[in-house]
């Protein structure tokens, strides 16, 4: 008796379908709350200030930075396997790097840094200062990371492009923004720069769950339609054959 063969390869890529969803909706979220929150605030104040002891955004802009966690492990997750063509990018994962920044910010939204944000440096210097400010940093760094591998993994030319763009964007704009924080000049700028950095990081993860889900959920209807493909085959009706004539033709009379 023939029997249809199954997988559980279409489960698998409809449940990273719906973590890559799931991770971009959390993120927008996140996102969302960072600039109303951001936007009340009538005075110079960097996004990590936002949560700083004292302010009055603290204890939203930790739970902007919990989504953002949830959100980007969900990605990770659904993302892994993806790697970069580039040798030197190659060395490990968009996923890990997604998953690492996501673990760093995770301390950050745990350890806040005190009123001000001061830097960790001379009389202002804290030690809950200075793990704030390097793991946001190192978070920042490993985002930008995970852009760059991406826009060199194969297939997905638009993806590529975008991710390209969002990491050179992040890394320069981020570098600007914190030259100018520790020069303490233009902090107005500064802050603004950082705000645009976050919010380019935060909208590539978003794209990049979106853009897995599409990639997972194509392979499903794929993987469906090839299991399909060969019932359709063997529930077509054989059509009748006809052979040559190889005796007389006998007539039987009632």
């Amino acid at each position: 008796m023939p029997t249809t063969p199954t997988s559980s390869a279409p489960t698998s890529s409809l449940v990273r379908a719906l973590a890559g969803i799931v991770g971009s909706i959390l993120v927008a979220v996140a996102l969302t709350i960072i600039w109303v929150a951001r936007l009340s605030v009538d005075r110079v104040l960097y996004v990590s200030g936002l949560g700083a002891d004292g302010e009055p955004t603290a204890r939203w802009f930790e739970v902007a930075l919990l989504l953002l966690v949830a959100g980007g492990f969900s990605v990770a997750w659904a993302a892994r396997g993806m790697r970069s063509t580039a040798r030197l990018l190659a060395m490990w994962t968009p996923a890990l790097s997604v998953a690492i920044a996501s673990s760093l910010f995770l301390v950050a939204s745990q350890v806040p840094c005190t009123t001000g944000c001061p830097l960790p440096v001379g009389d202002t210097f804290t030690w809950q200062d200075l793990i704030h400010t390097s793991v946001a940093v190192l978070a920042f760094a490993f985002a930008a990371v995970a852009m760059l591998q991406t826009s060199f993994v194969k297939g997905r030319a638009t993806l590529r492009t975008l991710s390209m763009i969002a990491g050179i964007s992040t890394a320069v704009i981020a570098a600007a923004g914190g030259i100018l924080s520790l020069l303490q000049f233009r902090t107005d700028i500064g802050s603004i720069l950082e705000l645009v950095a976050t919010t380019v990081g935060m909208g590539w993860l978003a794209i990049l769950g979106l853009a897995t889900a599409h990639a997972h959920r194509a392979a499903t209807a794929r993987s469906r339609d090839g299991v399909r493909a060969p019932e359709r085959v063997a529930a077509r009706p054989m059509a009748p054959t006809r052979t040559a004539p190889t005796g007389s033709l006998v007539t039987v009379h009632g």
